[in-house]
C-alpha cells in the first residue's frame, strides 16, 4: 500500500518554499510517484505564475514521460478547475492521464471549492482527499482565513521587558537582541501587509521594510486617524509606497495613499475589509500598545509573536499589551530573549 503521508509530507515541505511569495494564492506543492519512485516534483512559486501541478509535471524527465500514466500526483490542495492568471490544473492532470491523485484537501476558494475535484472524478480519476489535511490547513491559514472570514489572519507582534514595558513615551527603546529582530525579519517577509499606529511612527520612526531575511516587504500601513505623521519621518521619503488610514484626508500624494476612514466608527473593522478588499491575507500588527490592546479587545486577531528580553528592566514607560483568550503553541529562546507564540482560542 502507498506510503500516502510520506509523499503529502513532501508536498507540504515544497510548499513551503512559496512563502512570501504566492500570496494572496495559497502555498502548493505537488508530486508525481511511480511505483515508488518521485518521478516529478513542483511548487507554487510566484503569485501570477504556473501552480505546483504544472511544475511538477514539466520536471519529469524525458525517460520517465511514459511512467506518468501509471503514476499517482500527490497534491497538497485541490487543483484548481477554473481559468484565472493560469489555465485550470484540473485540466492539465487530465490531459496528462494520471490515473490517480491524493489531496490534503480541498479549496475553500469560490470558483474552486469542490469542482476541481469533481471534474477529476466525472473523468475516470481515483481521487482521495484528507491525508494530513490538518498539517495542509495550518499551512495554508492566512489562506483559509481569508476566504472563510472575508479579512485577513491577524498576527500581533511586540517587544517586551522584563518588568512588562514595551518602551518609553518619548524615545525608541531597543529590546530584543539581533536574533529575534531576524525572526520580526521573516514574520515581515511571511506576511502581506504591516500595521502601526501614529505614536509608533512618530517614535520610532520605523522603515517598516524586510531587510534582515530572504523574500519580499510587507504593504506598509499606518493609522493616523487626525494627520500627525511629521512629514519628515523616512518613510516619506524613502521612495517606497505608503498607506494611511486617515480620517482627514483622502486620495493619492506621490507614493503615499491616504485611505479615508470614518473618525466615529470602530478603525479595525474598517482597517480589516480594506485589506480584503486589496487582496492583502495576511496583516501583522507591530505596535503600538494601544492598537495592539484594540485588536486584542476586538477579537480580531489570530496569533500573536511576545519577544521579552528577560534580563532589560525599564522601570517604567509603555505598559505592554495584555492578552487574553489565548494558547501558548511554542517558546524558544535566543540568549536572553524569549520568544513565546500564542494562537487565539
Amino acid at each position: 500500500m502507498p506510503n500516502h503521508q510520506l509523499y503529502m509530507q513532501r508536498c507540504l515541505d515544497l510548499a513551503q518554499r512559496g512563502a512570501g511569495r504566492v500570496a494572496p494564492n495559497p502555498m502548493v506543492g505537488a508530486v508525481l510517484v511511480h511505483d515508488g519512485r518521485i518521478i516529478g516534483e513542483g511548487w507554487h512559486q510566484q503569485y501570477g505564475r504556473p501552480h505546483a501541478e504544472v511544475h511538477c509535471v514539466q520536471s519529469v524527465l524525458p525517460q520517465d514521460q511514459d511512467f506518468i500514466e501509471a503514476s499517482t500526483l500527490y497534491v497538497s490542495l485541490e487543483p484548481c478547475s477554473h481559468f484565472g492568471k493560469t489555465p485550470p490544473c484540473a485540466k492539465l492532470i487530465i490531459e496528462q492521464g494520471i490515473p490517480s491523485v491524493v489531496i490534503a484537501m480541498q479549496d475553500p476558494f469560490a470558483k474552486v471549492n469542490g469542482a476541481g475535484i469533481r471534474q477529476l472524478q466525472e473523468a475516470g480519476i481515483e481521487v482521495t482527499v484528507g491525508v494530513l489535511e490538518n498539517e495542509a490547513r495550518a499551512l495554508n491559514k492566512a489562506f483559509l482565513t481569508f476566504h472563510q472570514q472575508q479579512r485577513p489572519l491577524v498576527t500581533l507582534k511586540w517587544a517586551q521587558t522584563a518588568d512588562g514595558f514595551i518602551g518609553k513615551t518619548d524615545t525608541r527603546l531597543l529590546i530584543s537582541n539581533e536574533s529575534s529582530n531576524r525572526l520580526v525579519h521573516q514574520l515581515r517577509a511571511n506576511h502581506a501587509a504591516i500595521l502601526i499606529g501614529t505614536n509608533t511612527a512618530i517614535t520610532d520612526n520605523p522603515s517598516l521594510t524586510n531587510r534582515h531575511w530572504p523574500g519580499p516587504s510587507p504593504v506598509r500601513l499606518v493609522l493616523d486617524l487626525q494627520d500627525r505623521l511629521p512629514k519628515e519621518l523616512s518613510m516619506f521619503h524613502d521612495g517606497l509606497p505608503l498607506t494611511i488610514f486617515s480620517a482627514k484626508r483622502s486620495g493619492t500624494v506621490g507614493l503615499v495613499n491616504y485611505v479615508p476612514l470614518a473618525a466615529d466608527t470602530d478603525s479595525i473593522p474598517q482597517i480589516l475589509h480594506w485589506c480584503y478588499t486589496q487582496g492583502l491575507n495576511s496583516l501583522l500588527v507591530e505596535g503600538g500598545a494601544q492598537l495592539l490592546q484594540s485588536f486584542i479587545q476586538s477579537g480580531k486577531w489570530d496569533e500573536a509573536v511576545v519577544i521579552t528580553n528577560t534580563a532589560m528592566r525599564a522601570g517604567d514607560g509603555i505598559v505592554a499589551p495584555e492578552l487574553s483568550g489565548q494558547q501558548l503553541s511554542q517558546e524558544i529562546h535566543y540568549s536572553t530573549d524569549t520568544i513565546q507564540y500564542f494562537q487565539r482560542l
